[in-house]
């Protein structure tokens, strides 16, 4: 029985290839830095002092990166305070340095240029339930020393994030497609999606398929993500991340904001 390979190439120029190509035309005439000491780190300013807000809070931002990565990936990190506490704690991973970074950027900061996205953000008692489990996952992370980074296919900084969200299956939250490295695995691995909704099959984060209520349908070539989401629908498409309708909790989280970046 002989593979229909035409129709399967020209699927994967259409998905994969076009949309990568879309991203790079419109990257050369993007105005943003090329450089890390071009670019700007600052805080947008739509977190409010710690002191100012004493109910526990959490949540998982990202930011297009630079240099050629940009094109196709995001850094993720988590933001978490405390019932009471008077500061923000910030945690990144990152190639150079310490390779998990407390407060090493302002919590709401741009990321190399680019304004955050929330990617969940939970106050109260639910986030009081779930900070110990996060902070517990933080400390635990296996990739956490000197040497253990690698952009691509990982261990990175979405790798991180994406390790710290699998201890809080209840959020069925998960990392957006273009956060690169968030698949990285090592070894085989066939069994439950992260949030516990679906099934997948990944070998070592370059090749992969998930099907889940929250993941929806993502196919997976090198780290590149192309799929959609059901809840609600969205497309997923190598380098453009996801396009369609906001998901429930990022919908929520900017009506209690207006200058939440979206």
């Amino acid at each position: 029985m002989r593979l229909p390979l035409k129709p399967i190439l020209l699927a994967f120029l259409v998905v994969f290839i076009l949309p990568l190509i879309t991203r790079a035309v419109l990257y050369a005439f993007d105005d943003r830095p090329r450089r890390w000491s071009q670019a700007d780190w600052s805080s947008i300013g739509f977190l409010p002092p710690a002191a100012a807000e004493p109910e526990a809070r959490l949540l998982v931002l990202s930011g297009r990166t630079g240099g050629l990565k940009g094109l196709v990936a995001v850094h993720s990190w988590i933001v978490l305070k405390e019932q009471g506490a008077t500061r923000w704690t910030r945690y990144d991973k990152v190639g150079w340095g310490s390779p998990i970074r407390i407060n090493g950027w302002a919590p709401d900061g741009r990321w190399f240029s680019d304004p955050p996205r929330v990617i969940v953000d939970l106050r109260g008692a639910e986030a009081a339930a779930v900070i110990p489990k996060i902070q517990a996952a933080i400390a635990e992370y296996p990739y956490r020393n000197f040497g253990d980074y690698r952009s691509w296919p990982g261990p990175n900084s979405n790798t991180f994030i994406a390790s710290v969200l699998r201890a809080v299956p209840e959020l069925r939250v998960v990392l957006p497609p273009h956060a690169l490295g968030r698949d990285f695995s090592p070894g085989p691995l066939l069994g439950l999606t992260d949030s516990g909704t679906g099934i997948q099959a990944n070998l070592w984060g370059l090749l992969g398929v998930k099907l889940g209520w929250a993941e929806g349908l993502e196919i997976n070539v090198l780290g590149l993500v192309a799929g959609f989401d059901v809840r609600p629908f969205g497309l997923k498409l190598p380098g453009f991340g996801r396009l369609g309708f906001e998901p429930a909790w990022i919908a929520s989280a900017a009506s209690s904001n207006d200058q939440l970046p979206r």
